[in-house]
């Protein structure tokens, strides 16, 4: 069932006829074409299979996670894949990630949900653990998901990170977050999450390493 379902997802990305001067991938996701440029000098301006993952999961699940007009914040965007088929899906986005690679992120956002949205997605920056309350106060931002794949990989800003979640995350927002198992440090997030959010596999691919989890506050009120 694993290797049916992953193969399904990778028959969603498609590859250019001819080779042009920008580098990009397609991908079907929501009923739409959507076409990603990437850059290969950095990891965050490539599209990963965590990426890819959480996008079928949100085309698929679309019912019970009905996204139509809710407030979304994509953390680490990247490439922006994940925000254009949440968009896409009806939500209200805000894709943000480091201030180098928004020009690219605003680039791919623009092309594939212009006139095609019900909300146009904005594009903010966000260095994990910085000025979080200047630029995303507690009193005014609520977010109803929040949504990240492959944030976790070997870099010095895991704190940052879990910090990042913690300030963005209400009492009734949903984390839906893709992650890549790789090294024993970065895994041991995982523990260091679960102190502050209750934490759910709602699917798993071990063929692809990943697992998608969804993770609520601990401690919030039950419906």
């Amino acid at each position: 069932e694993d290797e049916q379902i992953v193969a399904e997802i990778m028959r969603r990305r498609f590859f250019p006829a001819l080779i042009t001067h920008r580098t990009w991938e397609g991908f079907h996701f929501a009923g739409h074409e959507i076409r990603i440029t990437e850059a290969t000098d950095c990891y965050g301006a490539v599209v990963w299979p965590s990426a890819l993952v959480l996008c079928y999961f949100l085309e698929t699940n679309s019912k019970r996670y009905n996204l139509v007009d809710k407030n979304v914040i994509e953390i680490g965007a990247g490439t922006g894949l994940v925000s254009i088929v949440a968009s896409l899906l009806g939500a209200l986005v805000t894709a943000t990630d480091l201030p180098e690679l928004l020009g690219n992120l605003q680039h791919n956002v623009l092309q594939n949900t212009k006139l095609k949205c019900k909300h146009q997605p904005r594009v903010k920056e966000l260095s994990w653990g910085i000025d979080l309350e200047k630029n995303f106060p507690r009193s005014s931002c609520h977010f109803d998901y929040i949504m990240a794949a492959d944030v976790v990989y070997h870099h010095p800003f895991l704190d940052e990170l879990l910090q990042t979640f913690d300030h963005l995350c209400k009492n009734d927002t949903v984390i839906l977050w893709a992650m890549k198992f790789r090294l024993d440090k970065e895994n041991q997030f995982v523990g260091r999450f679960q102190t502050l959010f209750d934490l759910e596999v709602i699917s798993n691919f071990p063929s692809l390493n990943i697992t998608l989890y969804k993770a609520t506050r601990k401690g919030r009120m039950k419906a």
